[in-house]
């Protein structure tokens, strides 16, 4: 008598099912957020696709400083993983972590290109960046620090790093170039193939992201890299699958030099790096939560000192690993509208980055004016925090606006907070309104003015 072997009926696997979704319901809080699996699914895939376009961006800007661009990938991956499953997983919000684009910009053409050091200091640099920053962050110095970061230079910081981005990328198609006499810059070519591919793109990506399309910005990535293969002699195709090398003779994974780090002539800079996330990344963090109706009834982010510590750490395995500082992406604000309201959202964007190891040759195929227009959206949108200047309060609104300019000018993020708090201290007695100065607010400015006048500054 033949035996007769049983599969599993429908009762069971719906049952089954039916587990799995009650669990991941009970671990994410998803019904009690207001929020659908199928929801927190949407909106996982959105931000992944809206901030992907980072594995290609990250790994071009720190090529051009001399960085290995495939390990920087693998790296970008590794990263984007750890950070938004841990953001998922234990603060169990949907904010999803990446190589932070505006410190990967001040890692290769300030740390590296413009002083010059090397490159696994550099990555010692960032791993003691990750390590303060998180010190900063559980021990609630960086909440002080907010508490007491004027609105205006906080919405400045973001204008100025915005415009800062729009630079670098401008430069790297040649639209802007340097000029030899009078001014600093000029405008480049501009019937340039890399030119009018950059300004085509970022029109074409403006007008996707306001249709709403999930992935606009990598749909222009894709479109103007199919372009350059067809056209550009330049672009050649070298594959699509590769096994991940961890261990591979270029891996930037444990090279970094902490000791080198621990220099006196680096130390400033891994304060700069600390003061930069603490002024940018906490901006993000609050915005994100802000739209995904995350905040308290005292304003608070809900799960925000983990939320706040999950991005500190992320900078210390980008380090490790031999990436850019981690931080929150805007491009989560995606997400969130949505519909996304959980921790499952920032999983899901950690489990596909992990799958883009995989996918590493397809980065060779993206030239320099792919990325640019997706760099100089991302700076665009950073120029929107003027809009949140008050300018009833002149003193703060022109504090603000000092701090942006001057971070344009002088290609240096915390050069223009500090002379943002300067302006803001200075002006406040000029008009006679030094009784709104906080204690704090005073603090920080004299410890900044002691920092560039003791000639600790980048």
């Amino acid at each position: 008598m033949q035996s007769q072997q049983t599969s599993p009926t429908p009762e069971v696997s719906a049952t089954q099912s039916s587990g799995l979704l009650s669990f991941l319901d009970r671990f994410f809080t998803i019904s009690q957020r207001g929020s659908t699996l199928k929801r927190e699914l949407i909106a996982g895939l959105t931000t992944f696709l809206a901030m992907v376009y980072s594995v290609i961006v990250v790994p071009n800007m720190l090529g051009a400083a001399g960085f290995d661009t495939g390990a920087v990938f693998i790296a970008t991956c590794l990263i984007a993983a750890f950070g938004s499953l841990l953001m998922g997983l234990w603060a169990n919000l949907p904010m999803a972590i990446g190589c932070a684009i505006s410190l990967t910009a001040f890692t290769a053409f300030s740390m590296v290109l413009g002083q010059g050091i090397s490159i696994p200091v550099t990555l010692g640099a960032i791993f003691l960046m990750g390590v303060v920053f998180t010190f900063v962050s559980v021990t609630g110095i960086r909440q002080w620090v907010l508490t007491n970061l004027p609105k205006g230079i906080a919405h400045g910081t973001g204008i100025g790093i915005g415009l800062f981005l729009l630079l670098i990328a401008t430069n790297s198609v040649q639209l802007i170039v340097a000029n030899d006499t009078g001014l600093p810059v000029k405008l480049g070519d501009i019937n340039s193939l890399p030119v009018l591919a950059a300004i085509i793109g970022l029109a074409a990506t403006i007008g996707l992201e306001k249709r709403g399309v999930p992935g606009g910005i990598l749909l222009v990535i894709i479109a103007l890299s199919l372009f350059g293969l067809i056209f550009d002699p330049s672009v050649q195709y070298q594959g699509f699958f590769a096994w991940p090398n961890l261990m591979s003779e270029q891996s930037l994974i444990g090279q970094l030099d902490i000791m080198g780090a621990l220099n006196p002539v680096v130390l400033p800079i891994v304060l700069a790096l600390v003061m930069t996330a603490i002024f940018d990344a906490t901006g993000t963090i609050r915005a994100v939560a802000g739209q995904a109706e995350l905040l308290d009834e005292k304003d608070n982010i809900v799960g925000g000192g983990k939320a706040l510590t999950s991005d500190s750490v992320s900078s210390i395995v980008a380090g490790a690993v031999g990436g850019a500082p981690a931080a929150v992406y805007i491009e989560s604000a995606a997400g969130t509208a949505a519909g996304g309201k959980t921790g499952l959202t920032a999983t899901i964007v950690g489990v596909l980055f992990l799958l883009m190891m995989f996918l590493a040759p397809l980065s060779y195929l993206v030239p320099a004016y792919a990325t640019a227009p997706a760099l100089m959206y991302v700076g665009l949108l950073m120029l929107s925090n003027v809009t949140k200047l008050d300018f009833n309060d002149k003193v703060d609104a022109m504090a603000g606006l000092t701090c942006a300019v001057f971070i344009i000018l002088s290609c240096n993020i915390v050069t223009g907070i500090m002379l943002g708090f300067v302006t803001l201290v200075v002006g406040r007695i000029c008009s006679g309104e030094w009784r709104q100065l906080k204690p704090g607010v005073v603090a920080i400015t004299l410890g900044l003015v002691v920092f560039y006048m003791g000639g600790w500054a980048i």
